[in-house]
């Protein structure tokens, strides 16, 4: 097709940042409005990470723009806004593939392109890494400019915070740039705020500012009225007398949407020395009003069609465990008014939009800060409320520490409800909740559980909020068997598991969690017994035993890396007791498994049917091998 007849016209002249440097500022906009329409009707195919993106076109045509990347470290915070800065580095033929197996990476990932500096998936990292390649770039004597990318909603996490003060004081040349999109300052945006921000980003008024402070230090007195009346002036005009005092250079806010006013300030920004702050204020959705009004709703939708804005529904076979979860606790809150709810910033993928609605003075978001949400949960459990924290197994890894120190080690009846443990699917290795059995078992104190279905789910949670000290609850994404939830809720036995199939050819299969069903047909084949372990902590020792008296050779099966994991227990068990006797763990390999369907990774990971049986039948049929050569003998 030619480019005059193309739908984009300009886009197709970008294979790379270097082409888009090739055109002229004038076409900056309408690129922008061709990459966002791309954008629309390409995430539509598929679904995919979306408003944000679409409110951070103009910043990344920006950027690629005045900065020489790849030489120049651009740095992306978690990478939900991404999908602009992947189309304008080559990788636009390819974004219909993204999250997909096989298909482009859901965030920046270094082995996918030079162009991401930095794999993310988790936030509030960017500056942290983009001050290190920074020092890296001044230890090397390189002009390599860095810039970091980070939202409103990742600078509510204190590694932000940790990051700016360290760099503040290096005094790292290094530019930090706020996209805001939830803040409330639309009054700042507009021609004035634009004007002060070329103002203040410009050489001459950075040069007069530092000359004026070396003169005014040599009077005290003069020196501090000038200081406070610039704090008081910034306080006034500009929400940045915060970042002046962690001693970076604030300029803005400055219209995230204006691409020339990005350009200009971004240019006299990268001449600067010392750390530079550029606050950006965009909105989520910018350019398809769907987005725009629902921008949570848009955050990652599936397929949709972009005329009406309706996402097509995928077909469900029953509640998902994360809405198991939020009716439990809408039940529970009913009964018990010390329970309380806690997320860090997921309350619609945790289930827990009704128990906001219904008891929002019982529900705390306290944003992107997992580690303040475990020990503040301890602090509510230390005045006898009963804190469930929703969280997801890959985030809890960061308030690994405080629920060693802040709750187990003081025994504190905080339950975590463990969403998305194992193999989440789309969001790839970042979000794999592979290692929370492993990481959680060896604490004291702790109770873990993995229900095999949505009831037990149900019924363990329950059984969480009676206990006296700390617990987890580990439950997959999306849906299990389909067995209903039981409205009556019935603590169970603390450390006992359950016979679910008694078999007759001398192999045992033990299961932990929702891989019951496909272990269960392969036991039919196979005559072996299935036990449904349910705790991993404190394991059921009395039946591991029991078991392994009466088989000749046992499997573990779990979604969970295998070093340290539930079957590592029961081997710890049978070896404590003397008990030889053939042993095969299965879980999730050591290897980190990537993006596809959560069904696609349980197959890479052989931990579907066919993995499961490719694993389980020719282990056995070894196993009996030398018994059939003796009884021929």
């Amino acid at each position: 097709m030619s480019a005059a007849a193309s739908r984009y016209p300009l886009l197709d002249r970008v294979h790379t940042p270097a082409d888009l440097r090739a055109l002229s500022e004038k076409e900056l906009p309408a690129l922008c409005a061709q990459l966002r329409d791309y954008l629309i009707h390409t995430v539509a195919t598929r679904g995919g990470h979306f408003a944000a993106g679409l409110g951070t076109v103009e910043l990344t045509v920006a950027l690629h723009y005045v900065y020489d990347t790849p030489e120049d470290r651009l740095v992306w915070d978690v990478g939900h806004q991404a999908y602009p800065h992947k189309v304008l580095t080559g990788r636009r033929d390819r974004l219909a593939t993204i999250k997909q197996k096989d298909g482009l990476a859901p965030f920046p990932t270094r082995s996918e392109s030079p162009y991401d500096t930095f794999g993310v998936g988790h936030s509030s990292t960017s500056i942290s890494a983009a001050l290190g390649m920074a020092v890296a770039s001044e230890r090397e004597g390189s002009t390599r400019r860095v810039v970091a990318v980070i939202g409103d909603g990742a600078m509510t996490a204190g590694m932000a915070f940790e990051a700016l003060n360290n760099a503040g004081s290096l005094g790292t040349d290094l530019l930090v740039v706020l996209n805001d999109n939830d803040m409330s300052i639309s009054e700042n945006v507009g021609a004035l705020s634009n004007y002060f921000a070329r103002i203040l980003s410009s050489r001459k008024y950075a040069a007069l500012r530092e000359t004026g402070k070396k003169v005014l230090r040599r009077m005290p007195t003069a020196w501090e009225l000038a200081r406070r009346s610039e704090a008081y002036f910034k306080g006034m005009i500009l929400p940045g007398t915060l970042f002046e005092e962690l001693g970076f250079n604030y300029i803005g806010p400055i219209d995230g949407h204006d691409v020339a006013a990005l350009v200009r300030t971004l240019r006299n920004q990268r001449l600067l020395k010392g750390p530079q702050f550029l606050h950006v204020v965009t909105r989520k959705g910018k350019g398809y009003a769907p987005a725009e009004a629902d921008p949570i709703k848009w955050h990652g939708p599936g397929a949709f069609d972009p005329a009406s804005g309706t996402i097509f529904k995928e077909k469900s076979t029953g509640p998902a465990f994360s809405q198991v979860f939020g009716q439990w606790l809408c039940d529970m809150a009913e009964r018990d008014p010390k329970i309380v709810g806690i997320t860090p910033a997921m309350r619609e993928g945790s289930g827990l939009v009704e128990f906001s609605r219904r008891f929002p003075d019982r529900y705390f978001d306290v944003a992107i800060a997992e580690q303040h949400a475990v020990t503040f949960a301890a602090g509510l459990a230390c005045e006898g409320l009963k804190p469930i924290v929703a969280i997801y197994s890959t985030f809890l890894q960061r308030g690994y520490d405080q629920l060693v120190h802040d709750v187990a080690l003081q025994n504190l009846p905080v339950v975590f409800a463990l969403d998305r443990a194992g193999l989440v699917g789309s969001d790839g290795a970042t979000h794999q909740g592979a290692y929370d059995i492993s990481y959680l078992r060896c604490i004291p104190n702790m109770v873990l559980m993995a229900p095999a279905n949505e009831n037990e789910c149900r019924q363990m949670l329950y059984t969480a909020t009676t206990l006296p000290g700390p617990s987890a609850v580990r439950y997959p994404r999306g849906t299990g068997d389909g067995t209903a939830p039981i409205a009556e809720m019935t603590a169970l036995p603390i450390g006992r598991g359950e016979i679910r199939r008694e078999g007759h050819s001398g192999l045992a299969l033990l299961v932990f969690g929702t891989l019951l069903p496909s272990t269960l047909s392969i036991a039919e084949r196979l005559d072996a017994t299935v036990v449904n372990m349910r705790f991993i902590k404190p394991l059921d020792r009395e039946l591991v035993l029991q078991v392994a008296a009466n088989h000749r050779a046992i499997v573990t099966v779990e979604e969970n890396a295998i070093p340290g994991g539930a079957g590592a227990a029961v081997a710890e068990t049978l070896a404590e007791a003397g008990v030889m006797l053939p042993l095969h763990l299965i879980g999730i390999p050591d290897r980190y498994i990537e993006h596809g369907t959560r069904e696609e990774c349980l197959a890479a990971a052989g931990l579907d049917a066919a993995g499961l049986t490719a694993q389980i039948e020719p282990w056995w049929r070894g196993l009996q091998e030398p018994v059939r050569r003796s009884a021929g003998a």
